[in-house]
């Protein structure tokens, strides 16, 4: 991205640090310092704005599911985003007056609400500053250094209520009457597209007797209510799944039950499978099981682990009396966790004294729950607002490896984002009374990063080692720092929060234990060092600030999966999550995308010491293969600084938790993540990952195992060729002698002309046949006459005429010359090829529709669009077999094709009624290194476009239109 303002001179502007500029002004607000604006000039000033047409559709049918045209744009911004802003984010019925048509508007309408929020509570200590605000905010939305969640972008400066929090806590107690109320305010936060979670613990276990004599239903029995009811709402409109969390103590008298839920349901989903039923996540008959609509967690608490740790027993509770009424093997149950996790991911686990000791208000109400993605923590009834900083904008580099993280205007950005998060709660609305209550009195707010793994990679840094954990520790303590330390500045001009005072020594203790943890913290390279020292100053001033004011927020910061706004930031990776491939799509200006290696590698060679020409080879390695094992010049101890979540070298379980170990000390709440497991794992590795991260001090955690779950499959592979036997044979001429013998057209010859468009591009192709069938030469002609692409194209096709008259087999040009890729590029005319890489692309692509059978073009991965619809329609397997090769007209960039030569054509056999076919195109950057290495994804198809969703902390996120199933 590029920026008109200068690096120096922001550089200079931003110098002062967090205190001068959060001082209060002699009318008892903030002053706000410039950091990257310029006295009077606007921030939409400095930027070139274009506009862009938006079209998105679904790549099952090819339907327009959102478009339109004309949004104005700043012109550094991506395809991606800009597509995801502008149907996601954009208010008003699209073709009417009302409709948002560029981003100014978004930002104005969403930092202007702000603004005026901020000037009628007494924010500011001048008109002046508040401007300042106003332009800093926006500068930083536009040039996407952070981003609002996504109610924000929804809601604010809209006639709707203006709800800000994208993570919300409900509780529930003994009786049928908060039952039922559970079950309303979670069906009232499910329509309106956020999620929530809450613990069961206080209903009374079915070992357990009513006041009438009879015996309790229990809490896993009402869970199947509070499912169906987020499925039923879910399939009434909601363009993704209710997400939702339950949680159940340890001690619990049914937690075995609650364990075993989903266990048995995925055992039921195989069976039904196994029956033919359509047991594919979003599938028809998928309705028909339980438990499908909730992420659960079991608590455990530092008594049941110490007796795991030690093998003794356990005493499970009523929930009425608090009595011991049975006790267990603590070892027995950790494995039965174990091993449902392994099985189908579920349950995860929370630790319940790690939450609570650091609580900052104990004496209002423990900690029972998390939101359904996990990061936030704090009181029932209670919810957070998230924001997220975009990491690689504080990486400065001079593009000869030598880096720096900005950690000065890092603080700064954190200031001015804890400012504007915490004024939203004066104008907020919220789904519940209770909800409202709670979050006004204790402000809680959720500032968070995107783009740790990314940024962890360009500077050099594995993931999984020493060097990397203390960068990211760094940054997560200097932001929770600034945060706390802007709130205790904060408390000294709007007040502290209401619960604070009851609740003082418990949050200054928890900043005391912050500050130590910060204190003992191994410090490693010349790019961790500087933040530390900066986290300690403000660590510093948080303690000393907290006892002089008190704190304005009781939470500062969780780490979320930043799904939806990560896209919209341009971020290569969400969250805390490491990169997910060294190669990746980007979308195309005008339609189609292609295949990248992400620009993170080459400023980690260059980091790392390597020449330009070194970095350019390796790159091109990385594009061939995927990966850089063997990549001329890379030295071997480097691999481990490109190891990413899927691929040749993955990230070992282990290494994602010691990650999660190494910032949970200065996260307020808790970390969205996913430990991702190879399917080849076993329970006892489960075990460990739980076990470990318990000693480590992590709060909650969950484990995914590749293929655990019954989903819509997707093969990587290519399938293996047929015996010969099982091979129908090519039909190509047998040509006996040793030289190739030209076999001329006559004179009078059948042909089919044909006009196309690629990329805007216009040309016409004339196809010429011999009488007896079969392909004789190719004519060219663009329609722009004498220019170098059309001579060009005059000559290729005589090329490739000849080659054709001398033998050469069709399919063999089209196996060689479909996904080559070079511009004119884009969307076409042609129904049956929307998309093309090139014209050459396109001509093959079409000329094999025309003259090649369908068992061949079916190995070459090329069907019209009534065969693509009578594969939608049937779900049959002989209409599947048709999608085996990857399908680039549909496949945004297919891995890069080997120069071998063509696969002869697969048989169609008939296979077994139970197989659902899956579709083998790529569409995002999880299906293409999913087509590369071979794995079978489980996650689910997005309801919006019909895209695969690739995991984002403990969620999923779509790449192509930015939905999410949890917080964004």
């Amino acid at each position: 991205m590029t920026e008109t303002t200068s690096g120096p001179a922001r550089s200079s502007r931003a110098k002062g640090g967090g205190k001068a500029a959060a001082a209060a002004g002699k009318g008892g607000g903030l002053r706000i310092e410039r950091v990257h604006t310029t006295p009077g000039v606007h921030p939409y000033d400095e930027v070139v704005w274009e506009r862009r047409d938006v079209v998105m559709t679904n790549w099952r049918d090819g339907s327009i599911n959102f478009e339109q045209r004309g949004v104005e744009f700043p012109d550094f911004w991506t395809v991606n985003a800009v597509n995801i802003v502008t149907s996601k984010y954009f208010r008003g019925a699209v073709d009417t007056p009302q409709r948002e048509t560029g981003l100014k508007q978004l930002i104005d309408r969403v930092v202007q609400s702000y603004r005026a929020a901020g000037e009628k509570h007494g924010y500011f200590a001048s008109p002046a500053d508040a401007e300042i605000f106003d332009h800093e905010l926006t500068y930083a939305l536009l040039h996407q250094i952070f981003s609002f969640n996504s109610p924000v972008w929804f809601n604010v400066g809209t006639a709707q209520p203006q709800q800000v929090s994208a993570c919300f806590i409900l509780s529930v107690d003994d009786s049928m009457e908060s039952i039922l109320d559970w079950y309303k305010e979670e069906g009232m936060i499910f329509k309106g597209g956020s999620g929530a979670g809450l613990n069961l613990s206080r209903i009374r276990s079915s070992k357990e007797l009513l006041s009438s004599g009879g015996n309790a239903s229990g809490p896993v029995s009402f869970m199947r209510g509070a499912d169906a009811s987020a499925g039923t709402i879910k399939s009434g409109g909601a363009t993704r799944r209710a997400a939702k969390m339950v949680v159940l103590d340890v001690d619990h008298p049914d937690i075995e039950a609650f364990i075993e839920t989903k266990v048995k349901e995925e055992e039921k989903i195989r069976a039904l499978r196994d029956a033919g039923f359509d047991m594919d996540l979003g599938g028809d008959d998928i309705t028909s099981v339980q438990y499908q609509n909730a992420n659960n967690s079991v608590r455990v608490n530092d008594e049941f682990m110490k007796a795991v740790e030690s093998g003794s027993k356990f005493g499970l509770r009523a929930r009425m009396t608090g009595e011991v009424i049975e006790e267990v093997e603590a070892k027995e149950l950790f494995r039965k966790m174990a091993e449902a996790a392994w099985a189908c991911a579920d349950p995860g686990i929370q630790y319940d004294d790690t939450i609570n000791r650091w609580h900052t208000c104990p004496e209002s109400g423990r900690i029972n729950a998390s939101n359904p993605c996990s990061e936030y923590m704090h009181l029932d009834n209670s919810s957070c607002n998230l924001a997220s900083l975009n990491l690689m904008k504080f990486l400065d580099d001079d593009g000869q490896g030598h880096q720096r993280f900005d950690a000065e205007r890092f603080a700064k950005v954190v200031e001015l984002v804890i400012t504007a998060m915490d004024i939203s709660i004066c104008f907020a609305d919220f789904p519940t009374q209770k909800i409202g209550e709670t979050t006004r009195a204790f402000r809680q707010l959720g500032i968070g990063y995107a783009n740790l793994g990314a940024l962890l990679m360009a500077t050099g840094h594995a993931y999984d080692s020493d060097g990397g954990r203390a960068l990211a520790g760094a940054i997560t303590s200097l932001m929770t720092s600034t945060s706390y330390r802007r709130s205790a500045e904060l408390a000294a001009i709007v007040g502290p929060y209401d619960g604070y005072a009851r609740n003082a020594d418990a949050h200054k203790r928890v900043m005391k234990q912050h500050a130590d943890a910060n204190a003992v913290a191994p410090r490693t390279d010349d790019l961790d060092t500087p933040v530390w020292a900066a986290a300690t100053e403000a660590w510093q001033d948080v303690v000393r600030l907290g006892e002089k004011n008190g704190f304005r927020n009781a939470q500062a910061s969780v780490i979320a999966p930043t799904g939806t706004i990560g896209l919209a930031m341009s971020c290569d990776t969400t969250g805390l999550e490491p990169d997910l491939a060294l190669v990746k799509f980007k979308k195309l200006v005008g339609g189609g995308s292609m295949q990248i290696v992400n620009n993170t590698v080459p400023q980690a060679l260059k980091r790392l010491g390597y020449q330009p020409e070194q970095v350019e080879a390796i790159v091109a390695h990385i594009a061939d293969h995927g990966h850089v094992i063997d990549a001329p010049g890379l030295k071997a101890e480097h691999y481990e600084v490109f190891d990413c979540a899927m691929g040749e070298r993955s990230i070992s379980p282990m290494g994602h938790v010691r990650m999660m170990a190494a910032i949970q000390p200065w996260v307020s709440g808790a970390l969205s993540k996913t430990v991702n497991m190879p399917a080849s794992a076993v329970v006892e590795d489960v075990e460990e990952i739980y076990f470990e991260a318990w000693k480590m001090g992590v709060k909650a955690l969950a484990i995914y195992r590749e293929n655990s779950k019954v989903g819509q499959p997707l093969s990587a592979k290519k399938k293996e060729e047929k015996p010969a036997e099982a091979v129908a044979p090519a039909v190509v001429e047998k040509v006996v002698e040793y030289r190739p013998v030209r076999k001329r057209l006559p004179k009078g010859r059948p042909g089919i002309t044909t006009s196309f468009t690629v990329g805007g591009a216009e040309g016409y192709m004339t196809a010429n046949s011999y009488p007896d069938d079969g392909l004789g030469e190719v004519f060219l002609k663009m329609s722009k006459q004498g220019s170098t692409l059309a001579g060009m194209m005059d000559a290729f096709s005589i090329a490739v005429s000849v080659g054709m008259q001398y033998g050469v087999p069709l399919e063999t040009y089209v196996s060689k010359f479909t996904n080559m890729r070079f511009e004119p590029a884009g969307l076409t005319d042609d129904p049956d090829v929307r998309m093309a890489q090139s014209i050459v692309d396109y001509i093959f692509r079409r000329l094999a529709l025309d003259f090649l059978p369908f068992e061949t073009r079916s190995a070459l991965g090329i069907h019209s669009a009534p065969e693509r619809q009578r594969h939608l329609d049937t779900g049959s397997y002989e209409q599947s077999v048709e999608e085996v090769e990857m399908d680039v007209e549909g496949l945004a960039q297919s891995a890069p094709r080997q120069p071998e030569a063509p696969k002869p054509p697969l048989a169609v056999a008939p296979a077994p009624p139970a197989a659902v076919p899956a579709p083998k195109q790529a569409h995002t950057s999880a299906e293409l290194i999913e087509i590369q290495l071979g794995i079978n994804a489980d996650a689910p198809l997005c309801f919006s476009c019909g895209t695969k969703m690739q995991r984002a902390g403990s969620c999923y996120i779509c790449e192509g239109c930015g939905s999410t199933s949890g917080c964004s």
